[in-house]
């Protein structure tokens, strides 16, 4: 039986800070919070101590940065410059599987190269959200030997990046992509392939999203594949894989040394995480999350999730024991 940390391990994340219009079936809304790191910051914040890097402008409102402040997520790493914050737009059909971009303003964050503040820079994971690969290594460089590491990516890197990518990849623990990234990646039709070239990298885990049919955790021992949560209502996906990844890295942030049973649970939380994401609209469902909340809907995937030969149901992921 292996005793979590009293404390959390610190987690810093680096990427973006948004405001987006969103269009589903159901709804319209503009202007409202996103970006891949308010996501992740407000999921990992459930478990742990959460650092934050990224850049802001004249637009943003300082009652949204007191929104992640009030979660006890660091955001003296956040830079705020003159000029418009990152802006997207998208559009979903009934379907919700993937957005339809209508429009990208990069704004501030087009230039932006983040300086890890000196204060961070001792962080005990990291993860780096969905920017450019060359300054995802520049991350890399200004942090001082952290204990895992994960990435997350995009098709538009793969095809023009490949080279970057494939060395910031062999310089993490952990991988993110969906379905469709990975076979690109791996040039083939098999999601299994494209894995296993992912994986000859150097990165000891490759997790794939897979939306509405949950994900896959693919190790070189072996793999795992948890379902999603079953909603009844899903009101906007934008954000589910970056609350994905604040579940999965916060639980990992609770483990003294993460071992393949421990990244089998962290896909169960990056799950739970993502599930609450996708039933409001923006940060919403996630910002409201409590740990009381999570544990809830942790117990209730336990009748169907079997985690190798041990259950869930043997497993509290807010306990001061994890089995």
């Amino acid at each position: 039986m292996l005793r979590s940390r009293a404390v959390a391990n610190t987690i810093l994340v680096v990427g973006s800070l948004a405001y987006d219009d969103v269009q589903t079936p159901f709804e319209r809304r503009r202007n409202v919070l996103g970006g891949a790191a308010c996501y992740f910051a407000f999921a990992a914040s459930l478990y742990g101590p959460v650092r934050l890097v990224g850049v802001i402008g004249d637009d943003f409102e300082q009652s949204d940065v007191e929104r992640l402040t009030r979660k006890g997520v660091d955001v003296s790493g956040i830079e705020r410059r003159p000029g418009r914050s990152f802006h997207w737009s998208g559009r979903y059909d009934y379907e919700l599987g993937a957005a339809e971009t209508l429009a990208t303003d990069l704004g501030v964050f087009a230039t932006w190269r983040p300086e890890i503040p000196a204060a961070f820079t001792d962080s005990d994971l990291v993860f780096l959200a969905n920017i450019h690969p060359e300054i995802q290594l520049e991350v890399l460089e200004q942090v001082r030997g952290p204990k895992l590491v994960a990435l997350d990516s995009m098709n538009l890197w793969i095809d023009t990046q490949r080279e970057a990518l494939s060395k910031v990849m062999s310089r993490v623990d952990v991988v993110s992509l969906n379905e469709g990234e990975v076979r690109q990646f791996g040039r083939t039709f098999s999601v299994l392939r494209g894995a296993r070239e992912i994986l000859a990298l150097g990165p000891r885990a490759l997790i794939v999203k897979r939306g509405e049919y949950g994900a896959v955790l693919f190790t070189k021992t072996g793999s795992f594949w948890a379902p999603a949560f079953p909603l009844e209502k899903i009101q906007d996906p934008t954000g589910a894989g970056d609350a994905f990844a604040g579940g999965l890295m916060g639980y990992l942030a609770r483990c003294e040394t993460p071992d393949d049973a421990h990244l089998r649970r962290a896909v169960i939380h990056g799950i739970v995480c993502a599930s609450f994401a996708v039933e409001r609209f923006s940060v919403e469902g996630i910002e409201q999350l409590t740990r009381d909340g999570a544990a809830e809907r942790y117990r209730a995937l336990r009748e169907i999730v079997t985690i190798g030969a041990e259950t869930v149901t043997q497993v509290d992921p807010f306990a001061a024991v994890i089995r």
